[in-house]
């Protein structure tokens, strides 16, 4: 089923591909990886959370191993950063931005083709989140770092892909889902994630009798 301008979910896709493998390039630099290092961070980071979507709703073999679009793009961001990449002290600052805008596009696609695949709004959820968090997830652990979905201790991750594939779910409930809301949901998961990053937003912790006491 088309749900809008058929071309739009694909080229959102691929730039949710594209800035997550820049995200994951650059976290190979901060950690000092060569270029090989940095090519395969880059596709596990951008291509991660989608095969794991497509191998979930049965889109095998997965389009990242059948169009040279997905596979090609994250070595594109991995060229980039080995040549361009910012200086030391800002890349920091650089993966934050780019993850961010990775989690609020995939976010977005995750859901969208979940749901063209028949699934429920709830699963749709589920895995737009997923897509949005795996590469992520994938790219610390290959990095040697608890992953930023885990850690109490950093903003929050999973609750604004949840709000861009939330926000999502209720425009296909109510049948307004357009290119321009689609974009507002991905811009939803995004802005989320930099006003965490910026204020330091947390999840809390499990509640314990007496924290605090001295």
């Amino acid at each position: 089923m088309d749900l809008y301008l058929p071309s739009l979910p694909h080229w959102l896709d691929l730039a949710g591909i594209f800035v997550f493998a820049v995200s994951g390039a650059l976290l190979a630099v901060r950690r000092d990886l060569d270029a090989f290092g940095i090519a395969i961070l880059a596709e596990i980071t951008g291509l991660g959370g989608g095969l794991f979507r497509d191998l979930v709703i049965g889109d095998v073999p997965p389009p990242a191993f059948t169009e040279p679009g997905y596979y090609l793009s994250p070595l594109l961001a991995a060229l980039l950063v080995f040549f361009l990449h910012p200086e030391i002290e800002r890349i920091n600052k650089a993966i934050g931005v780019f993850d961010a805008a990775g989690l609020g596009l995939f976010s977005v696609t995750g859901t969208l083709k979940a749901h063209e695949y028949g699934l429920g709004l709830g699963a749709c959820v589920a895995l737009g989140l997923a897509t949005a968090a795996g590469g992520g997830v994938l790219r610390d652990v290959l990095a040697n770092e608890v992953p930023s979905l885990l850690r109490w201790d950093r903003e929050i991750y999973g609750v604004p892909a949840l709000a861009g594939a939330g926000l999502v779910a209720v425009l296909l409930a109510c049948d307004a889902l357009t290119p321009a809301t689609t974009v507002l949901a991905a811009l939803l998961g995004f802005l989320l994630r930099l006003l965490a990053l910026h204020y330091n937003w947390r999840a809390p912790r499990a509640w314990r009798r007496g924290r605090g006491k001295t």
